[in-house]
């Protein structure tokens, strides 16, 4: 199976020619897109409607997770809603099958990676924010113990590694991404891992556990001159 990847499109109100521009020729470069977040400028409607308009015109399915730019003004519910009911397979609920492969995926969150990694003691406000990136993880463990596929891929926002990072400004580094993310992805197993969220961050890593890690934000596929807006790769069928 062909797959194209892509993340941090942030489509605007008026977005829906620009998407159209980026995702050009997608439909025969490969047999199904994952989008891995911030789909969305403003997480409004408007712009889920516009990103919408771009992707029904596509002949291959698409399947999304959400990005932080997608819940910034509290519909990420509805926004949700709106893509599934136009035929995006929204991830963060459940894992989706599709000729053999297994997708599974989760937004993520921002806590650090291990042996440094944030952890739930003090303020109760630590706990609670941990307690997002640890739900997050339950979750991206949850579908991929559901999957009876031997190939799997993992569609994230946030960061799974620090590899993928390079190139960001060291300081906000634990904010970018969640090495419990990687290590929910090891234990299941996975052909490659895809997300977003660092723009100016690297472009492939491994997990400790040897899994391909690539980050398909735009800005960082952009870096490359004459590239296009998605990254293409092969995963087998079972």
């Amino acid at each position: 199976m062909r797959v194209a990847a892509a993340a941090d499109l942030h489509c605007g109100v008026s977005g829906a020619p620009e998407m159209s521009r980026i995702l050009y020729g997608v439909q025969d470069a490969a047999d199904v897109l994952v989008l891995g977040g911030d789909l969305t400028n403003l997480g409004l409607l408007e712009e889920g409607a516009a990103l919408l308009e771009a992707l029904t015109a596509l002949t291959i399915p698409v399947a999304a997770v959400l990005g932080n730019h997608d819940h910034e003004t509290g519909h990420a519910a509805e926004l949700t809603q709106l893509l599934r009911d136009g035929g995006v397979v929204m991830l963060q609920d459940e894992a989706w099958e599709h000729r053999g492969v297994g997708f599974a995926g989760v937004k993520g969150f921002g806590v650090g990676f291990s042996p440094h990694r944030l952890t739930p003691f003090g303020e109760q406000a630590i706990k609670d924010f941990v307690d997002v990136a640890v739900r997050e993880a339950a979750a991206l463990d949850h579908q991929l113990a559901g999957l009876a596929t031997r190939h799997r891929v993992v569609v994230l926002h946030y960061a799974p590694i620090p590899a993928t990072l390079k190139g960001e400004p060291w300081g906000i580094h634990p904010f970018l991404g969640d090495s419990l993310l990687a290590e929910v992805a090891d234990r299941h197993g996975a052909d490659v891992i895809v997300h977003g969220h660092a723009h100016s961050g690297a472009a492939e890593g491994r997990t400790e556990g040897g899994i391909r890690v690539l980050n398909v934000s735009r800005q960082v596929l952009h870096q490359t001159p004459g590239a296009r807006g998605y990254v293409t790769f092969e995963v087998p069928e079972d």
